[in-house]
């Protein structure tokens, strides 16, 4: 079986496609002063608001009940949520909300950050069925063919990289004083008159690449400690300063395995929005890259291990049985904890689940960038930055 994926997971959002020109009825200044006057009772045009609530970096979600692999994000409108909200310690100021884009000609999204709601506000949102969830529980659910998920999937991951920028973009790298947000929650400004520093959000770049001896027809994986048990992948780094891209994959790859590469080749990139709240937004930027040394000394430091795999040992790892039973655990878990059953266990935590038969290895799933690299050598499938083929063994 294949799947035929339009864009990585994480990329291909449907409501920011375009970027609004400041006179259109929704750009962010427009839709942001619309919104201000519905929160002073004032609703001077036909827009329909959707907002996304998210807590410690989580989005509100709920399930249909269907276990498999179906959710769905708790958009509420702003009377719903200023429902909610009544009684609780978040003031419904509309400097919360972030502009997430727009939809249509009458249907505008935004995101907000309610975390200091409390338990309580937990327990409200609870009773309308609807729970915080950890974005790599949607992302392990979600069922990768359906567009409309992915979608929202993509929605949800530009909505936290926002909210979490703001969380820890508080003060001005320039004088220190307070920033503030404006654009609709876009941007951020420092408050000093003398300074007005503006500040925009940034992407952390990460290398992540496949080092690939052509000689013995094999690839290089590695293994961290917190990875569940048997699962290997790609070696990976930060960019750093005054660095090429194809730098960052030769000193990275040689910093935590001795091995020297030569040729590096783009693959693809994805967006990354799950990473510690420190870094909110990261782009994962793939290559293949071809080594031309092949002893291994690994620095355990940074690894737990790192070996060479034949391509048909590789081919046996994407083993596609283990990610659809991760899909319907995840699935299950937000079915549970929307009902309350699960209410404060550690979503976070990966799902170790086993197939009938245990491959000896097996890679991450198709939601991560990862995947796609390895399977791409195993079955010598081109990248394509627009459209890939993936196999499912």
């Amino acid at each position: 079986m294949s799947i035929n994926l339009k864009s990585p997971v994480f990329a291909g959002n449907p409501i920011t496609s375009k970027t609004p020109k400041s006179t259109d009825l929704f750009s962010p200044t427009q839709a942001f002063e619309a919104l201000k006057n519905l929160s002073l009772g004032q609703n001077l045009i036909s827009l329909t608001f959707k907002i996304l609530p998210f807590r410690k970096g989580k989005p509100l979600a709920g399930s249909s009940g269907d276990l498999v692999k179906k959710w769905h994000l708790g958009w509420l409108n702003f009377d719903d949520l200023k429902d909610v909200l009544d009684g609780s310690e978040v003031s419904l100021s509309e400097d919360l909300f972030v502009y997430l884009g727009h939809e249509n000609e009458s249907v505008v999204y935004w995101g907000i950050d309610v975390s200091l709601g409390g338990e309580s506000l937990v327990e409200k949102f609870g009773v309308r069925q609807l729970c915080f969830v950890q974005l790599t529980t949607l992302m392990v659910a979600t069922d990768w063919a359906d567009d409309n998920a992915m979608g929202q999937l993509a929605i949800a991951g530009h909505a936290r990289s926002l909210l979490e920028w703001h969380s820890t973009s508080r003060f001005c790298g320039s004088c220190g004083e307070k920033l503030i947000p404006i654009e609709a929650g876009r941007r951020k400004q420092c408050i000093s008159e003398s300074c007005k520093k503006r500040i925009y959000p940034r992407v952390d770049p990460v290398v992540i690449m496949l080092v690939i001896d052509k000689e013995n027809d094999r690839a290089l994986l590695s293994k961290q400690s917190k990875f569940v048990p048997r699962m290997w992948s790609c070696l990976s780094g930060f960019l750093e300063p005054g660095e090429s891209l194809e730098e960052a994959v030769r000193r990275e790859t040689w910093e935590e395995t001795g091995i020297e590469v030569g040729e590096v080749v783009y693959h693809s990139s994805q967006p990354w929005p799950v990473g510690p709240s420190s870094m909110p937004c990261q782009l994962m930027i793939g290559f293949l890259a071809y080594a031309s040394s092949l002893e291994i000394n690994v620095d355990k430091k940074e690894l737990e291990d790192a070996e060479w795999h034949s391509r048909e040992d590789v081919k046996k790892a994407l083993t596609f049985t283990e990610y659809e039973k991760a899909q319907k655990t995840a699935a299950w878990k937000v079915d549970q904890i929307c009902k309350g059953v699960e209410k404060g266990q550690n979503v976070a935590a990966d799902f170790s689940v086993e197939s009938g038969e245990l491959v000896p290895l097996f890679v991450p799933g198709p939601f991560a960038i990862a995947h796609h690299l390895i399977s791409s050598w195993a079955h010598q499938v081109v990248g394509n930055t627009s459209q890939a083929r993936y196999t499912r063994l």
